[in-house]
C-alpha cells in the first residue's frame, strides 16, 4: 500500500523515523515534506497528504506535528479525508475499522518513536469493516454531511 507521510517541522525528526517503519512493514511510503527542521507551516503538509488522497496517488496517510492539531485540522478541511489524531492503539485501529479513517495523525511531542512504530503498525494492518451495517450507516451519514456543506446549502 502507497502511504503519504507528512509533517511541519516539529514533526521532522519522527516522519523520518516513520518512514523507514512504513517500508519495514511492507508499504511504500511516499514523502511529502517537511525535508528538514527548518520552520515550516502545518497547513501545507495537511494539504500535500488530502490531495495525495484525493488523487488516488496514495491509499492512506499519516500526518505529524507538535500536538497533531493543526494538521488534523487542516486535513479534515479537505473531501473524503477522514484524519484522526491518535495516541493510542485502540483508537489507531478502531477509527479504520468503525469510521474508514484515511489520515492517522500524531503529535510529535506526545508519543516517542516505539509507541508511534505501534500506532502506524496497527492503524496500516486495519481494514474498514463494510459488514457491519452500522458502520457503513454511520460512514454515509458523514459522507451526506460533508457534501451538505461542499454544495454550499449547509447552515
Amino acid at each position: 500500500m502507497k502511504i503519504a507521510i507528512a509533517s511541519d517541522h516539529a514533526g521532522f525528526a519522527l516522519k523520518k523515523e516513520i518512514a523507514r517503519h512504513v517500508s519495514q512493514l511492507g508499504h511504500e511510503p511516499l514523502d511529502l515534506g517537511a525535508y528538514d527542521a527548518e520552520p515550516s507551516d502545518y497547513p501545507d503538509f495537511a494539504e500535500l497528504v488530502g490531495k495525495a488522497i484525493m488523487a488516488t496517488t496514495a491509499e492512506r496517510g499519516i500526518l505529524i506535528c507538535g500536538s497533531g492539531v493543526g494538521v488534523s485540522i487542516g486535513a479534515n478541511k479537505m473531501p473524503g479525508i477522514r484524519a484522526a489524531i491518535c495516541h493510542d492503539t485502540y483508537s489507531a485501529h478502531q477509527g479504520v475499522e468503525h469510521d474508514d479513517m484515511n489520515v492517522l495523525v500524531m503529535g510529535s511531542r506526545i508519543v516517542g518513536s516505539a509507541l508511534a512504530f505501534d500506532l502506524v503498525r496497527v492503524y496500516l494492518c486495519a481494514k474498514f469493516q463494510p459488514f457491519e451495517e452500522r458502520f457503513v450507516r454511520r460512514l454515509n451519514k458523514l459522507k451526506s454531511i460533508e457534501h451538505l456543506y461542499l454544495r454550499g446549502s449547509g447552515k
